[in-house]
């Protein structure tokens, strides 16, 4: 059966991603996290479960010393992230590995900086995404899994970003303790005086630094029908999200 296939653009179009039109789709969380990323001249980057590349081509197209590597288990998705890639010249730069990154045997090596935005949800917690989109919602590892896994991954004094939800902030820090240090929280609430629901978290390869909880930011206007200015400013490409 044929899958239906959309045209769509981010970063005012600075990159086009080809996309299944009943599945994961790319949306805000992709374009805050790849906002997050470290990214100096000279890194070698890994995006865990990179889907149909968006994220790892936004961090390329602002940062053009950087090389990124996206490891996807799905071989039809990691296919159309590299048709993604090529569409967008990024073939020198931006490698898709198909594979499993929670596979500890699997040869990736080590980067100077990784992301991911894992699937946020157990089965066990009763939500039901159709199957299209299962894989990327529903968790068959354990936040703490994910987290060690990727933990492996890095260099020294490199560091580990991330999104998922506001409401798991103590099992993903649980998951960080004896692992990565230097924590640090961004709060994404959706709109001025609500709790947040999405946090970005960064932490480091053998950093001993106090945790740290930013002021974080509103992604909507008090009508929750625009995006605020700081986050219509990230969704354009004309800024990064700031740690602060």
């Amino acid at each position: 059966m044929a899958v239906t296939m959309t045209d769509d653009a981010i970063l005012s179009g600075r990159v086009r991603i080809r996309q299944p039109a009943d599945g994961y789709r790319v949306n805000l969380d992709t374009v805050l996290l790849a906002a997050a990323i470290e990214a100096e001249p000279g890194m070698r980057l890994l995006e865990a479960g990179c889907g149909v590349g968006a994220a790892l081509l936004a961090v390329a197209v602002r940062s053009e010393n950087v090389k990124l590597v996206g490891v996807e288990r799905d071989q039809n998705i990691a296919s159309i992230a590299r048709e993604n890639v090529a569409m967008n010249a990024m073939s020198e730069r931006v490698e898709i590995v198909t594979g499993d990154v929670l596979e500890k045997s699997a040869d990736f090596g080590v980067f100077d900086g990784v992301f991911v935005n894992p699937p946020f949800d157990c089965a066990s917690e009763g939500r039901a995404p159709s199957q299209a989109r299962r894989y990327a919602h529903i968790a068959e590892a354990s936040i703490d899994r994910w987290i060690g896994a990727l933990a492996d991954r890095l260099t020294g004094g490199a560091a580990l970003t991330l999104i998922h939800r506001a409401e798991k902030l103590g099992v993903l820090l649980l998951a960080l303790k004896g692992r990565l240090g230097g924590v640090e929280i961004v709060p994404l609430r959706p709109r001025a005086g609500e709790p947040a629901k999405r946090v970005i978290i960064r932490a480091r390869k053998g950093s001993r630094a106090a945790l740290k909880l930013y002021a974080g930011i509103d992604l909507h206007d008090a009508s929750g029908a625009k995006f605020a200015p700081e986050t219509e400013a990230i969704m354009q490409g004309e800024a990064l999200l700031q740690f602060r």
